[in-house]
C-alpha cells in the first residue's frame, strides 16, 4: 500500500512542526554547560524523536524503496532463468546433432570396411566433407548461442545499473529533498559497483 501525496505532505509538516517546537528547547540547552546529550532531563524527548525518526524511515523504505527493488530483482531473475533454459535447449539440440553425427560416423566406417579400392576412397572423401560441414555448423551454432547469452547478460547488467541509478535519484529526492542529476546518480552507482569488486 503506497502512501498518498497528501499523507506524505502531512507527515513532513508534522516533522517540521516538531523541529520548530524543538528549536527553543535546543537553544536553552545550548546555554547550559556540558553535553546536552548526557543531560538526563532531556533523555525522553531524544528517545521519542529517535523512535519517530526510525518509524518514518522504516515506513519510507518498506512502502517505497524495497518493493521496487524486489520487483526489479524478480524480473531480472525470470529473464536470466529464461535465457538459461534457452541455452540448455540449444545445448541439448547440439548434443543430439552430435549423437546423430557419431552414429553416422559409425555407419560410414562399417560401409568403408565392406567396400574396396575406389569405393573406400569415395566414402572417406564424403565423410570428410560432412565432418567439415558439421564442424562449421556446430561452431556457428555454439558461437551464436554464446553471443546471445553474453548480450543478454550485458543487457541485464546495464538494466540493473540503470534501475539502480533511477532508484538512487528517487531515494535522494525523497529522503534528502535534493534533485540529483542522472549523471551523478550513475557515477554513484558505478563507484559502488567498483567498491564491490
Amino acid at each position: 500500500m503506497r502512501i498518498g501525496l497528501t499523507r506524505k505532505i502531512q507527515l513532513l509538516a508534522a516533522l517540521a512542526l516538531g523541529l520548530v517546537a524543538a528549536v527553543p528547547a535546543l537553544a536553552a540547552e545550548g546555554e547550559k554547560a556540558g553535553l546536552p546529550q548526557l543531560d538526563p532531563a532531556v533523555f525522553s524527548p531524544q528517545l521519542i524523536w529517535l523512535v519517530i525518526t526510525f518509524v518514518l524511515l522504516y515506513l519510507l523504505m518498506s512502502r517505497l524503496a524495497l518493493p521496487r527493488i524486489a520487483s526489479v530483482l524478480a524480473t531480472r531473475q525470470q529473464k536470466i532463468e529464461g535465457d538459461l533454459a534457452r541455452a540448455e535447449r540449444v545445448k541439448a539440440e547440439a548434443e543430439k546433432v552430435l549423437a546423430d553425427y557419431e552414429k553416422a560416423m559409425t555407419d560410414a566406417r562399417v560401409k568403408a570396411q565392406a567396400l574396396t579400392g575406389q569405393a573406400a576412397a569415395d566414402v572417406a572423401a564424403e565423410l570428410a566433407k560432412r565432418e567439415a560441414a558439421f564442424g562449421v555448423e556446430l561452431n556457428a551454432r555454439t558461437a551464436e548461442a554464446e553471443k546471445r547469452i553474453n548480450a543478454t547478460k550485458d543487457a541485464a547488467l546495464a538494466d540493473i545499473r540503470s534501475v539502480a541509478a533511477e532508484l538512487t535519484q528517487s531515494i535522494v529526492r525523497k529522503v534528502a529533498g535534493v534533485e540529483l542529476s542522472p549523471s551523478a546518480a550513475k557515477e554513484w552507482v558505478e563507484a559502488a559497483a567498483r567498491e564491490r569488486r
